[in-house]
């Protein structure tokens, strides 16, 4: 029955895509992000249920002419610099082969990236984008925090599959996708939507500390002081915090305080010494190699010219330290480049939304993608996501918000425009002025 259900949603809404290429994107996100065919256990699991959302959606866009250029705002103009540099260091990487599949890979979500930003335009689009996020994998945040509830935390919580398979890694995205909840939660005008979002806020951040992951417990702790930071209200919101946070970790049985305690012990601590020797590892090939060694440069081969105890041999586990020795400082420079572009976006929307009235959403909107952006800058130092798709989805985000913004203001001063040549007419009595005017 899964297979059936999986496979027909995408087959409808490919053919939907066919002509309403926008509708692919939301397929494409769903299926990128939440991995359903791997919930399924059959035919299901090995359906190219992506590659013909993809296809359905490319038709779609050439033949569509509502589009635009993807290119508008700076975090997309890095992106493609990024992009472009990963391509030109391929050829030097270490294992050439070896990187072909996760280059391959890269390169779809980045282009599904920016088939996004061509084909969404109104507010009605951002809004269900938004929605499609966090239903992808706010389901699996609800899933794991009554998981988490009813074993009293006794078990870790893992992830579906692809980039978020680990426990790690589906901690830091539950944590990113919260602030989302919340922006959906403030747009909510119905009580039965936002009691549930509140519900289901709290079950993702049991979810993210059920997994036992020490970086989620740090990046969730960065997350809550820079929302603190920015509050009006700081007293009653930090009250708030202290007791939701209270009320979590209470929760939480010995052997996780254990884990998390082991954080002050780093030192002692096999898994983080592997991943101290992997950051090493990375810096000094970027020191010897200006384009990095590549996707595949965790191998034995490399840990042994470049590793401070060459036979511990460690994936990165640090998005900072992934690209630094995949791509070198340069492709590390163009990484850090397109999130501080995106970080300054979300500052635009804070500082624009709201002088117009109908724009307050969009300062909503930026303000709980920085607070994501803080999670996954945070939580991303200990883990290997420099490619995951969530945190380039909140790129889109924001540049859809501030180009909805500026058309509506262009839109705006058209009318001013138009209202000011008409009384400029009934102030002369000429009507034909009014139609030379307009030429």
């Amino acid at each position: 029955m899964r297979d059936l259900l999986v496979v027909g949603i995408v087959l409808i809404g490919s053919l939907y895509a066919l002509r309403q290429p926008w509708v692919g994107v939301m397929l494409w996100t769903w299926l990128s992000l939440m991995n359903p065919h791997s919930l399924a256990y059959g035919f299901a699991q090995t359906f190219p249920v992506a590659a013909i959302a993809a296809i359905a959606t490319m038709i779609g866009l050439l033949a569509t002419k509502e589009k635009q250029s993807p290119f508008s705002e700076s975090p997309a103009i890095w992106l493609l610099l990024f992009v472009t540099w990963i391509c030109f260091t391929y050829p030097f990487s270490y294992n050439v082969d070896g990187s072909t599949e996760m280059l391959s890979k890269v390169l779809k979500i980045d282009l599904m990236i920016l088939v996004s930003l061509m084909l969404l335009r109104t507010r009605r689009h951002i809004e269900i984008f938004v929605g499609v996020v966090v239903f992808s994998l706010g389901f699996f945040g609800v899933k794991g925090g009554l998981f988490t509830l009813l074993q009293g935390g006794a078990h870790r919580v893992w992830g579906p599959g692809g980039f978020i398979g680990g426990n790690n890694e589906l901690a830091l995205a539950l944590i990113v996708v919260i602030p989302l909840m919340r922006y959906l939660q403030l747009q909510a005008t119905r009580r039965w939507a936002q009691h549930g979002l509140s519900v289901a806020m709290l079950l993702t951040a049991a979810a993210a500390l059920g997994s036992q992951s020490r970086g989620a417990l740090v990046a969730i702790a960065a997350m809550a002081f820079y929302l603190w930071l920015k509050s009006p209200k700081k007293v009653a919101s930090g009250i708030v915090m202290l007791a939701v946070g209270m009320a979590l970790l209470a929760f939480m049985p010995d052997q996780w305080s254990d884990r998390m305690s082991t954080i002050n012990t780093y030192q002692e601590d096999s898994s983080a010494m592997g991943r101290i020797n992997a950051w090493w590892a990375a810096f000094n090939v970027a020191t010897h190699m200006i384009a990095g060694a590549g996707f595949e440069m965790y191998n034995p081969y490399i840990f042994a010219l470049y590793a401070p105890v060459p036979n511990d041999v460690h994936a990165a586990h640090s998005i900072y330290f992934q690209v630094l020795g995949e791509h070198g400082f340069i492709g590390l420079f163009l990484f850090m480049g397109m999130w501080w572009s995106v970080w300054r976006t979300g500052n635009w929307l804070i500082r624009n939304g709201g002088k117009e009235p109908e724009t307050l959403w969009c300062k909503h909107l930026g303000a709980m993608c920085q607070v994501a952006l803080v999670g996954y800058a945070v939580g991303g130092a200990f883990l290997s996501l420099a490619y995951f798709d969530l945190p380039y989805n909140i790129l889109v985000i924001v540049i859809l918000a501030k180009r909805w913004i500026l058309n509506l203001r262009s839109q705006n001063q058209d009318k001013i425009e138009s209202m000011s040549r008409e009384n400029s007419v009934v102030a002369t009595g000429n009507p034909s002025s009014a139609k030379l005017s307009t030429i």
